[in-house]
């Protein structure tokens, strides 16, 4: 029996609680970043903030306390992006060595362009731990991981023995996942996504139709290919999970917070007031497309359609001429 923490009790969080649960074999702690939060959430026995609608089974350990960070076999980091570092910060003392960190995480760090297995270990270098990090990451709503609807993902470590005994742990017959040793393409593919599916979102809020969709996600892969690939990830594991369908679930789903945005934005409403309908939900894509846009820049790499959401997001320019724009884009081949 593994004793598993999972840092972050948002959506994400209690949708993996759920399905380690639902697998059995575990000892399975939702850590929650203050006792306050983690008491609500035992009162209730359901996540009501980020995930309503599903209890939270008497197996499974609600828990402010950071002795349940020591005491865990595998962590898995489901913080989101902006809160990852000072969190690390709070809590690495807390921490041993011998212990398998998983970040759950599909962003970007704003300030440092990191991806979130490099906040993890340069965040917990001067403790001076020795530590196996990897990243998780595919096409998966935390409401369907939640009930239980099969659902496939990606487990990366550059030790491909230790993804291996992370796909071992995790796997049921609901959560089915591949091992890799591309941790830069798993992690990009994740992050990366989340920038296209607010575009996406962008094209239905302003009425256009499954061309466009089609579209995007057509050439939205190719310039997270082109980023990933620059920045050492694999071009095949774009093709794969974290890639490919993860675009194709956040861009079409109902269920994608960042698509919704991009919906909103297309409609004309004001980013401002979007965010705060989220009700303390995140959307990656919002900070990440400034973070994306930062390394295209510093590895020479066009990415025009990031290039037309970071106008929109940070500088307030019309959707329908952001479309524009890319459309009237000169010709070129298209590989």
């Amino acid at each position: 029996m593994s004793r598993i923490a999972i840092l972050g009790s948002g959506a994400w969080g209690t949708a993996i609680a759920l399905s380690l649960d639902r697998r059995g074999g575990h000892q399975v702690t939702l850590w929650a970043h203050t006792p306050e939060l983690a008491g609500q959430i035992n009162d209730a026995r359901e996540n009501t903030q980020f995930l309503p609608g599903f209890p939270i089974p008497p197996a499974v350990t609600v828990s402010g306390d950071r002795d349940a960070i020591t005491t865990a076999d595998i962590i898995i980091s489901a913080i989101p992006s902006e809160f990852l570092r000072p969190s690390l910060l709070r809590i690495r003392t807390h921490l041993r060595s011998g212990q398998f960190i998983v970040s759950a995480t599909k962003g970007l760090e704003a300030r440092s362009l990191y991806r979130m297995t490099k906040v993890l270990s340069e965040s917990l270098e001067p403790a001076g731990l020795l530590l196996s990090i990897g990243a998780l990451s595919g096409p998966s709503f935390a409401q369907e991981v939640a009930v239980g609807q099969p659902t496939a993902l990606t487990v990366a470590f550059s030790d491909p023995q230790v993804a291996a005994l992370i796909q071992q742990e995790f796997s049921s017959e609901t959560l089915r996942l591949y091992t890799s040793t591309d941790v830069i393409g798993v992690e990009l593919g994740g992050a990366l996504k989340n920038v296209i599916a607010i575009a996406a979102g962008i094209a239905a809020g302003v009425g256009l139709g499954s061309n466009s969709t089609a579209a995007l996600i057509t050439r939205g892969i190719a310039e997270i290919t082109r980023l990933a690939v620059a920045c050492g990830g694999r071009r095949e594991t774009l093709a794969g999970l974290s890639g490919i369908g993860d675009l194709v679930l956040t861009c079409t789903g109902s269920l994608s917070r960042n698509r919704t945005v991009g919906e909103k934005l297309g409609q004309g409403r004001k980013l401002p007031e979007i965010l705060d309908s989220l009700g303390g939900k995140v959307a990656e894509g919002v900070l990440t497309t400034h973070a994306a846009l930062g390394l295209a820049r510093k590895y020479a790499v066009e990415m025009p359609i990031t290039e037309q959401m970071e106008l929109i997001l940070n500088e307030g320019k019309d959707p329908r001429e952001a479309i524009r724009a890319l459309m009237l884009r000169p010709g070129k081949e298209e590989h």
